[in-house]
């Protein structure tokens, strides 16, 4: 059983050290909206999510001034509208439409955000699902709220390059119609490779087939906790510094259970999961990549980085997965460029570069995370860089994603500014090579041998 004085525990932690519940995200399954009438689905959407979530902001607020825990965002994920709409959908306008309708909704019942404008097309499209991923630029650059994803990979059925291909565009007109707000509409869509079902960090999060009718995930977070625990065992062995992230990981994933707990209480909705990622912000000391520093690099980026990273995230899951029943979602450490203020610090020292960033990627949870880019980049260079990291994902059995920003109008060197929890960074190289060759083939990449296992 979990009690307020285990919260009280970590006061300093939440005080002092940025330590937070990133979010309680909904999950709502939408397969009982299912229609061939276009205005009745987006009814019954509208319906279903203001119904089920008309009270989450509310208890998200209540928790958070009772235990004077931090909950930063409240968020909703649904299930893929690729395959809610495709009776209803004939073209890309349809969809969005959907998106519309979902935008509508999350201003309805307050949250900071809702995934699921999203499909799952990793063997190969639907038409509707192509509709979908086609109607992805005007959907975020006509909402505010709604985040898309794109699962176009698995280790169990290969890559499906057709989607990867198409997807290089799609990010650039993403990018073009949203320029204005430096091709911020790019932030709110991730491309990737084994995605989990019960995810609720955005801009990924969607609500998996497999799921009940609705489920409260959480995400915690606390990067700044593993910092300070960490200044204090300099010098000592790596002995030592595994026990101690372990041992800090325990308490803030105790917190997370805490408030997931008393969510699904009181919204009378089944806790789903908890997932223990180090989510960073860019405020100061909140960082992932400060982390990384205190084990003994000079930057995020140097020599040993790597297997600095590849220890962080084995301990973090070491301690959290023993503080809670249910741990799942991606869990482990993020390292999204713009959202960590340590990460940022090595780009523009020129620690930090796109390929090395790739090497980390094996070994943390997700994959290139906001990043921006030129935005001259050609389309088939995006899509190479999505195919290298979806590989990863693919080879490695493990979740990769790809979320690039490129930033029409800005190069190299030059800087973007998104704001809030999405921060700033710098315009990074992408290596000028050629790759159109290769992403112009058709068809998918096969699955790896040890995908084999029935």
């Amino acid at each position: 059983m979990i009690n307020i004085l285990e919260a009280t525990e970590t006061v300093k932690m939440i005080t002092q050290e940025n330590l937070d519940v990133r979010t309680i995200t909904m999950g709502i399954s939408l397969l009982d909206c299912i229609s061939s009438d276009l205005r009745q689905l987006n009814e019954n959407i509208y319906r279903k999510i203001t119904t089920c979530a008309k009270d989450l902001v509310k208890v998200g607020n209540e928790i958070e001034k009772e235990y004077g825990i931090p909950i930063v965002n409240k968020r909703i994920s649904v299930t893929p509208i690729g395959l809610i709409g495709a009776s209803a959908c004939r073209n890309s306008s349809d969809f969005v439409s959907i998106a519309q309708t979902l935008d509508r909704a999350a201003k309805e019942v307050g949250v900071n955000f809702l995934g699921g404008f999203s499909a799952v097309v990793s063997k190969g499209m639907t038409k509707a699902e192509e509709n979908l991923i086609r109607a992805i630029p005007y959907a975020l650059s006509s909402t505010d709220f709604v985040c898309a994803s794109v699962n176009v990979g698995s280790t169990k059925t290969g890559i499906d390059m057709d989607a990867i291909r198409l997807l290089g565009q799609i990010i650039l007109q993403t990018a073009e119609l949203t320029k204005e707000n430096d091709s911020l509409g790019c932030a709110k869509l991730v491309v990737f490779c084994n995605a989990p079902d019960d995810n609720p960090f955005m801009a990924g999060a969607f609500h998996g087939v497999t799921e009940g009718d609705t489920v409260i995930n959480v995400g915690v977070s606390g990067p700044g906790v593993v910092k300070t625990a960490l200044e204090s065992v300099r010098g000592e062995s790596f002995e030592v510094l595994c026990e101690t992230i372990k041992k800090t990981a325990f308490k803030v994933t105790r917190v997370g259970q805490l408030v997931a707990q008393e969510a699904s209480k009181r919204l009378g909705v089944p806790f789903g999961i908890l997932d223990l990622s180090l989510a960073p912000t860019p405020a100061v000391g909140d960082s992932v990549a400060d982390i990384l520093c205190e084990i003994g690099l000079e930057y995020a980026g140097a020599p040993g980085t790597t297997a600095a990273l590849a220890l962080l995230n084995d301990q973090v899951k070491k301690g959290g997965v023993m503080a809670s029943s249910y741990v799942g979602g991606l869990s482990g450490a993020f390292i999204p460029v713009s959202e960590d203020q340590g990460m940022i610090n090595a780009a523009e020292a020129g620690a930090l570069h796109l390929e090395k960033l790739e090497a980390m990627t094996c070994v943390c949870s997700v994959g290139l995370d906001m990043i921006a880019i030129p935005g001259d980049t050609e389309a088939s260079t995006i899509s190479g860089i999505i195919a290298d990291e979806m590989a990863i994902g693919m080879v490695n059995a493990k979740t990769t994603a790809v979320r690039l920003i490129p930033v029409i109008g800005k190069g190299v060197g030059e800087s973007v500014e998104f704001g809030g929890l999405l921060g700033h960074a710098p315009v990074m190289a992408v290596n000028g090579f050629s790759c159109k060759e290769f992403i112009s083939r058709k068809g998918r990449i096969p699955a790896p041998i040890h995908s084999f296992k029935n």
